[in-house]
């Protein structure tokens, strides 16, 4: 894995990790990706959410790349779906040659197209799926290696 790229789907680790009782500690998270998978480049999609600038100080200073999605207000939530951000950002870096392997950080079926065109590339090297009970099947169909994250939240969270 020379040239690894990781593009993580920000609000399903958030959300997942969340939900399982985990409070991610995202430096901790970033050194284990640099552990275990020594990345050149590690994309963070997030909504943008002006009150939030400090944590977005932080998760660039733990190293990780923010790629923003404008966010609308609707009712009490926030919205800021950044699912066509991380394709295209994907697909771009894939014909810019930015990569030679990557990964992605979601369980989301969305992105189940994009896990699809990697495999027949030849360039994804697998799939951290944040909840392995909530991962798609239009995920876990494509065949590639998918490693779920519940066994190890442990390693860079806290219990919330």
């Amino acid at each position: 894995m020379s040239n690894l790229n990781i593009y993580i789907d920000g609000n399903n680790l958030y959300r997942s990790a969340k939900e399982l009782g985990f409070e991610i500690d995202y430096k901790k998270f970033r050194g284990w990706l640099r552990q275990k998978y020594n990345p050149i480049n590690v994309y963070i999609f997030i909504g943008l959410v002006p009150e939030r600038v400090t944590f977005y100080e932080h998760l660039q200073s733990c190293g990780y790349i923010l790629v923003f999605k404008q966010t609308i207000s609707v009712g009490e939530k926030i919205k800021g779906n950044c699912d066509a951000e991380l394709v295209l950002k994907t697909v771009s870096d894939f014909y810019t040659n930015s990569f030679t392997s990557c990964m992605l950080i979601t369980g989301d079926g969305d992105f189940g197209c994009l896990v699809e065109f990697l495999k027949e590339k030849k360039v994804i090297h697998g799939v951290l799926a944040p909840d392995e009970n909530k991962c798609s099947i239009l995920i876990r169909n494509k065949n590639i290696e998918i490693t779920f994250l519940n066994n190890h939240y442990h390693k860079f969270s806290k219990r919330i």
